[in-house]
């Protein structure tokens, strides 16, 4: 099973350990994708400071934001899980994990972003700013730029198994699974019961949710359908709608009423 996860906007410090390592990434495939990102990102912010903020689209208070990115290459690394904040991820709270279902999050997530394409949760990457609805100025839109790159890498990630696809729809246009892949791929999306509305708190919290229910059940559908079992069995509300032809991905919707 490979889960395809978005980042977070707000990210925790680097802190001080060993800087970035690109060699150490998941993905070796996307080296030189990401490389250019990253000169490109550095070299933006440490000319100029109102262009970056206005390219990366940071608030006056976010201009912190600016200094940090300068920095990329020598700041502190941690586990992007680490990195990664926000609801999506306490919902997820990698850290309470046992050390089966680290192991089985090790192998199985993935979290998309502008500057490095995707990364595993074990990789080491400093903490930056960079949404994939960027558009630099010599790479231009990053959701378009990584499509080709993502193209020739994640398939082969994928394997032969389920892909669970819980990425927003801005880290959605980086990769869209084709073919066969598309066909064991299930998007979720989470509504709130009551008004079977898409409400941002339930979305990110319910996806974190499933996803550590998954890990700690140690389940690995195989498939869409399968999925839908087991999440049935975890509890959950799911309805599902079967692609409508070949080469489509399944739609799932989780109901839930409230979140705890």
């Amino acid at each position: 099973m490979l889960v395809l996860l978005p980042p977070s906007e707000g990210k925790a410090a680097s802190g001080r350990g060993a800087p970035l390592k690109p060699e150490g990434l998941s993905l070796q495939g996307l080296a030189e994708a990401r490389a250019a990102v990253l000169d490109e990102l550095v070299e933006l912010c440490a000319a100029d400071e109102e262009k970056a903020r206005e390219v990366l689209g940071l608030s006056e208070g976010l201009r912190g934001e600016i200094a940090k990115n300068t920095e990329l290459r020598t700041a502190g690394a941690r586990p992007a899980g680490e990195i990664y904040t926000g609801v999506l991820y306490d919902a997820l709270d990698l850290a309470s994990l046992d050390a089966a279902a680290k192991k089985r999050a090790a192998r199985s997530l993935l979290v998309f972003s502008g500057l490095w394409g995707a990364v595993g949760v074990t990789d080491r990457i400093p903490s930056y700013r960079c949404s994939m609805g960027v558009k630099l100025p010599g790479l231009g839109a990053l959701g378009a730029y990584w499509r080709d790159p993502m193209a020739k890498v994640l398939p082969e990630a994928a394997g032969t198994g389920l892909v669970l696809d819980l990425r927003s729809s801005a880290y959605a246009s980086a990769w869209k699974p084709k073919g066969d892949v598309a066909e064991r791929t299930a998007t979720v999306r989470v509504l709130h019961a009551p008004t079977r509305k898409v409400v941002s708190h339930f979305n990110k919290a319910t996806k974190g949710r499933i996803v550590r229910s998954l890990l700690t059940a140690g389940s690995a559908p195989a498939g869409p359908a399968e999925l839908v079992d087991v999440l049935r069995d975890l509890g959950y509300v799911v309805e599902v709608e079967g692609p409508a032809k070949a080469g489509r991905p399944w739609n799932l919707d989780v109901l839930v009423d409230e979140i705890h």
